[in-house]
């Protein structure tokens, strides 16, 4: 995998490098807009993590750039923590947003989480003994097709092109039901409580957070 790195923070960058290297990723960096969209025009990149604020050319007018002539992954990663500038992200092409200060883990996660968006064939995504199908919408539990209902598809959808990253309970409801939905922390509850039971000897990869939400994990 190769990872372009937009951040005018030379700290960042390097903390950033050192967890990619550790996975054996490739990487590039560049310290502002500009020099980013120059290196795109030469390079194949597998996703591109994207500060907002930098000198130059900023992080929104990069992305909108980039998205003229590519559909490579991309994570805003900025101090910029309000609900507008997220929107505006996604709003603009955006496929994460992670907010400083962040988990160098996490966004490693996020990562693979996006990358491995673009290797689904077919519509299936498959786990160990759990598979489904995006576009026929069936489960299948270690081959048997086990029946569930739209809520439940979606979240069980969720949390595998999301593994090992925690979700919160407004996470789970922003992606699935939309930001105006208004649902109780027990209702989020019981709606995993039930894939949980449909996923039988594989529902304990639900992992409860304590005090943050829900995490599918996944032991590589």
């Amino acid at each position: 995998m190769k990872v372009l790195i937009v951040d005018d923070e030379i700290l960042i960058r390097n903390v950033i490098k050192e967890y990619l290297r550790l996975e054996g990723y490739e990487y590039d960096e560049a310290e502002d807009g500009e020099i980013a969209l120059e290196l795109i025009k030469n390079n194949n990149y597998d996703c591109i993590i994207l500060d907002i604020m930098m000198p130059n050319l900023d992080g929104f007018s990069t992305l909108k750039e980039i998205r003229k002539k590519s559909n490579v992954k991309i994570i805003i990663l900025s101090a910029r923590s309000e609900e507008f500038d997220k929107l505006a992200g996604f709003d603009i092409g955006a496929d994460d947003y992670v907010t400083k200060p962040f988990s160098p883990k996490e966004l490693i996660a996020r990562i693979k989480a996006v990358v491995r968006r673009n290797e689904i064939k077919d519509g299936n995504i498959e786990v160990n003994g759990i598979k489904i199908n995006t576009l026929s919408r069936d489960v299948f539990i270690d081959n048997k097709k086990v029946e569930f209902t739209h809520s439940q598809f979606e979240i069980l959808k969720l949390f595998l092109e999301n593994p090992n990253i925690a979700l919160t309970r407004e996470n789970i409801i922003d992606k699935i039901w939309g930001y105006d939905y208004e649902a109780e922390d027990r209702t989020i509850d019981a709606h995993i409580k039930l894939v949980r039971n449909k996923l039988g000897k594989y529902k304990n990869y639900i992992k409860t957070v304590r005090g943050v939400g829900y995490k599918f994990e996944i032991k590589e």
